[in-house]
């Protein structure tokens, strides 16, 4: 059996690990590269195999840096089936079709600003014609089923608690009498977290392939968020400024609209109105009111006390889908409170919002999110006083605001309780999607703390399972 490292090693973005079993190949994961767009356009063009021999793919959930290649791996070949939760499936059919959108329109933009066509057009990675096709081949596979992958690899789903319908895919694999269990956790959540169920904590693994976004970093308590967000929208709002919050469309802006939610029925919020200014959040939003099945039993118990019907939606909220809406919040006199795409300022409508607001002091940014390495969200919170939008370059007048602790992602002592629930007789731990310092640090612990063989892998690194 063999393990193969394709993306999110060493780096936090491109989630690909190739599992070999029986001369069959799965992968766990099929992501986007993101950040500087040179080195994104040529690590997302080469997949480092050939995506017509991959059997299956097993989803972890819809995130496009975890499921954006999917519709690459079909134009190049691969015929077999996707396995995702249903809440994933449904999440990946609105995030897919919109990444094969924006490739085909961003394609169109260079094209035509470089004056090329014919044979000298740049191409997208993928149409929506891709994407469509690539959605045809999931099959939902719900939480607690155990399911046949391939010949000696079955798979079981289990709760991940980072977005709506995440999943810890544990892989039974059989080859020549031998049995190994690998749990690939995915993006690992939050026990505290609001919406999505918290992750489940699993007993056996031979083989540990676990995430470290987070691995050398602590966040605050949820309540102390809650209090210091309250005051920032307070204090924006006296000096009539907008805070401008970019927001991953899955997973963060819901959990921004229901805190919102709940601190306006908590009557601890001005008189701000809030706009989410994404179609893709938009339809994002109506996945997640259609699976209730994965909500927190807290957050169902709360909306019962509260009488509230809607965890996503309160009279101050508004949901814009066209151009013409976003662009009227240019000559918005604030307050505002306004939540766009994409979480790391690379592409989407809040470019046009950074753009129109950065060089205003009453405003702030507000970063809820984890930054890539060579993203404009990464320059922003390290503090660039000048950025380039839109090949313009601005003045970055307005405050920067970073809220680590609304990530959807595990920090090392919430990873680190994660890997005790094992019953240590993991052998082999492989840390994978964080920055190196992370994964480095994260995989120090394990080594000192467990039996358990660990490594931080690098790209294209092979290891016998």
């Amino acid at each position: 059996m063999k393990l193969t490292f394709h993306g999110a090693a060493r780096g936090v973005t491109g989630s690909r690990h190739l599992v070999e079993v029986n001369g069959r190949k799965i992968l766990l994961d099929c992501g986007l590269f993101q950040g500087r767009r040179e080195e994104s356009i040529a690590r997302n063009s080469h997949f480092g195999f050939n995506p017509a021999e991959i059997d299956a793919v097993v989803l972890s959930h819809a995130h496009i840096d975890h499921s954006g290649a999917i519709p690459a791996l079909v134009r190049n070949g691969f015929r077999g089936p996707v396995y995702a939760t249903p809440a994933t499936a449904d999440l990946a059919d609105v995030m897919l079709r919109d990444s094969a959108f924006i490739q085909e329109r961003d394609v169109e933009f260079i094209n035509r600003r470089e004056g090329l066509s014919g044979r000298h057009a740049k191409k997208p990675l993928y149409t929506v014609q891709d994407a469509e096709e690539a959605i045809r081949r999931f099959v939902q596979k719900p939480y607690w089923e155990t399911f046949d992958v391939a010949d000696g690899a079955r798979a079981t789903f289990h709760y991940a608690g980072h977005i709506l319908g995440s999943a810890i895919a544990r892989l039974e694999l059989s080859e020549h009498g031998r049995r190994t269990t690998l749990v690939f956790t995915g993006d690992l959540g939050r026990d505290c977290l609001p919406i999505v169920r918290s992750p489940e904590r699993l007993a056996q693994a031979d083989v540990l392939v676990i995430e470290s976004t987070y691995g050398n970093r602590e966040h605050k308590p949820i309540a102390d968020v809650e209090n210091e967000f309250a005051d920032l929208v307070r204090a924006t709002a006296a000096r009539k400024g907008k805070l401008i919050i970019p927001a991953f469309a899955v997973g963060r802006t819901q959990n921004l609209t229901y805190m919102l939610n709940n601190l306006t029925n908590a009557g601890r919020l001005p008189d701000v109105p809030v706009f989410v200014d994404s179609p893709l959040a938009t339809d994002a939003t109506a996945v997640f009111r259609n699976h209730p099945e994965c909500w927190e039993k807290e957050m169902l118990d709360r909306l019962k006390r509260d009488g509230d019907r809607d965890p996503f939606g309160f009279s101050r909220l508004r949901y814009l889908r066209t151009k013409e809406e976003s662009k009227t919040l240019n000559d918005l006199d604030g307050p505002a409170i306004i939540i766009a795409a994409s979480g790391m300022c690379e592409h989407g409508r809040v470019l046009h919002h950074v753009a129109n607001h950065v060089e205003d002091p009453r405003n702030v940014l507000c970063f809820v999110g984890y930054q890539a390495e060579g993203t404009l969200g990464r320059r922003l919170v390290e503090g660039a006083r000048q950025v380039k939008v839109y090949g313009r370059e601005v003045d970055v007048r307005a405050q920067v605001r970073r809220f680590d602790a609304l990530s959807a992602h595990a920090d090392r002592n919430e990873l680190a309780a994660y890997v005790r629930g094992f019953d240590n007789k993991v052998r082999q731990a492989f840390v994978v999607h964080g920055e190196q310092e992370a994964s480095e640090t994260f995989a120090r612990w394990v080594r000192e703390s467990t039996p358990a063989k660990t490594h931080v892998p690098g790209q294209a690194e092979s290891v016998e399972i």
